[in-house]
């Protein structure tokens, strides 16, 4: 049963990393950080079962923390920039310059 789940999170990780690296969307992109979080946190607590600690478990608590930062600092600066540049193209956000 658990390397089932070791799979699974390798598998959403890379995905998300997929997302980060060829979509030009920042609305995309943050959404696949939020994947690749939640993938390590699966293998956080997948290994803490398999070692029967609870580490990993309290770890994912402060990564769902960080998450939850993330996507409040994200969408800000995103809607921000939005109401600038009227587009979320990360290549066009190069002329914010100076």
């Amino acid at each position: 049963m658990i390397p089932q789940f070791i799979i699974i999170s390798v598998l959403l990780f890379s995905i998300g990393l997929v997302g980060v690296l060829l979509r030009r969307d920042i609305l995309i992109i943050l959404m696949s950080t939020e994947l690749m979080l939640n993938a390590i946190n699966l293998l956080f607590v997948t290994f803490s079962r398999m070692h029967q600690q609870i580490d990993g478990q309290v770890f994912v608590f402060f990564i769902m923390t960080l998450a939850a930062a993330e996507v409040a600092v994200g969408l800000a600066i995103v809607v921000m920039v939005y109401r600038r540049l009227k587009t979320t193209d990360i290549t066009k956000m190069g002329r914010m310059k100076g």
